[in-house]
């Protein structure tokens, strides 16, 4: 009897070991950030269409909650678990706000063509005291390997120590560019990289092209943090986040999102303004 795997499982297996890239499209380029529940429609069909035109065969998109689940998250204190009973709607809410932008995104997607499929963390992540603890990953695993691009967002979650938070987009990135063996991340953000100070608040001068991870830790403490509401930690969480899975020796590629065809070439691996952060 022959122990050779079947042909179909054979295939299935190849597509899952070649080199993935995780996107993140943060909540800031894909919503108006100041206006609540305010979706950046222009952009989203800018961003389907990029991804679209750049043909990559194994690619997990995760997207940002802007003004959708940031302010009704900051409302209720979610992030900070469940303390009374008010929380619940709040939770609930939360949620139901981050599912209605998920399907503006997927719906986009799916008119440009991309097999995109939806998943919510919450129905397959555990955090324990916010940190990621259990994550059933099966059925990603399984997406990828029929082709599909799923689609994941920053969730209101159960949790085991403090009831429920806040997973934000940024650690299920690091986490997913880590436990499916990532080439690279594309971090597409509302601004052209990383600066010594917030180019927001102070000058825009001297894009950080290129660091390494050591320099990056050490420099963490200039990076400022987002002026508008953002209970994931702006640029500072984003970083901090990103430092497990580059320390897997995953590449990341900060570029502005706002700007058109940068996520197209970031994922095209052409040249483009932004911000590389690698192991060494």
């Amino acid at each position: 009897m022959s122990l050779e795997k079947p042909a179909s499982e054979r295939k299935s297996r190849s597509r899952l070991e070649r080199k993935l890239t995780v996107l993140k499209l943060g909540g800031s380029v894909i919503t108006v950030k100041e206006n609540p529940k305010t979706p950046n429609i222009q952009a989203i069909q800018r961003l389907a269409n990029e991804i679209i035109r750049a043909k990559i065969r194994n690619l997990i998109v995760v997207h940002g909650g802007g003004s959708f689940g940031h302010p009704l998250a900051d409302q209720y204190s979610i992030k900070e678990g469940f303390k009374k009973k008010t929380q619940i709607e709040g939770f609930s809410l939360t949620h139901q706000a981050m599912l209605e932008l998920n399907k503006l995104v997927v719906d986009a997607f799916i008119r440009q063509g991309i097999p995109a499929f939806a998943i919510s963390p919450s129905s397959c992540i555990i955090t324990e005291a916010g940190r990621i603890k259990i994550f059933y990953n099966s059925p990603l695993a399984k997406l990828l390997a029929m082709g599909c691009v799923p689609v994941l967002f920053g969730d209101a979650i159960l949790d085991t120590e403090i009831g429920f938070t806040i997973l934000s987009g940024d650690q299920l990135v690091s986490a997913l560019a880590t436990r499916f063996n990532a080439d690279k991340i594309v971090l597409g953000v509302d601004v052209d990289g990383l600066y010594p100070r917030d180019p927001k608040t102070g000058s825009s001068k001297g894009l950080i092209e290129q660091i390494t991870l050591r320099k990056l830790k050490n420099m963490m403490v200039d990076i400022g943090r987002a002026k508008t509401v953002d209970v994931t930690g702006g640029m500072l969480g984003k970083i901090s986040e990103l430092i497990p899975a580059i320390t897997c020796d995953v590449q990341a590629l900060i570029v502005n999102a706002s700007k058109q065809d940068n996520v197209y070439k970031a994922l095209k691996g052409e040249t483009v303004v932004g911000t590389l952060i690698r192991k060494k």
